[in-house]
């Protein structure tokens, strides 16, 4: 595989997974905050599930470009096929993929935990793992939409 293959395979993932990482962020902050715990469980949920998505993501484009094997037939990929690989690979990604698992996919998503510390714990994981594809030049990511009518009216008389 070429180098400008390579790069292109990484701004793909990269662009793909910070979309999803923003879209996260956003989630999470419909969740609220009262002290150091969110409001409502189901953005914070949301928001990690999400997250974690972006984080499997950039894992598959860091594999496949180190030639790792994919699991045959329609199997789906376990944490066991991700840890097993990466750990060979790389072990600082392995704290940061066990860390993102345990935040954002068991704490944050299935067992809904709404501790702002540990949702940030497990977002910065995700972040450190997606930086691993970052490409040498990064597209520019679209601009974001334009808020509403009601929201530019309301926001004139705040």
């Amino acid at each position: 595989m070429s180098i400008e293959e390579q790069q292109k395979i990484k701004a793909n993932a990269y662009s793909e997974a910070m979309r999803y990482m923003e879209n996260a962020k956003e989630t999470l902050q419909k969740a609220g905050r009262e002290g150091n715990y969110y409001s409502d469980s189901k953005y914070v949920s949301t928001a990690c599930g999400t997250a974690y998505k972006g984080v499997l993501i950039a894992l598959d484009a860091f594999l496949g470009l180190k030639d790792v094997a994919q699991p045959k037939g329609n199997k789906r990929k376990s944490i066991e096929y991700y840890t097993m690989h990466v750990s060979r690979l790389d072990k600082k990604i392995l704290k940061y993929l066990n860390n993102a698992y345990a935040l954002l996919h068991i704490a944050g998503y299935y067992e809904g935990a709404t501790d702002v510390q540990a949702v940030k714990g497990g977002f910065y994981a995700a972040y450190s793992i997606i930086e691993y594809i970052k490409p040498e030049h990064v597209p520019a990511l679209p601009p974001p939409p334009k808020p509403s009518l009601l929201k530019r009216i309301y926001s004139i008389f705040a």
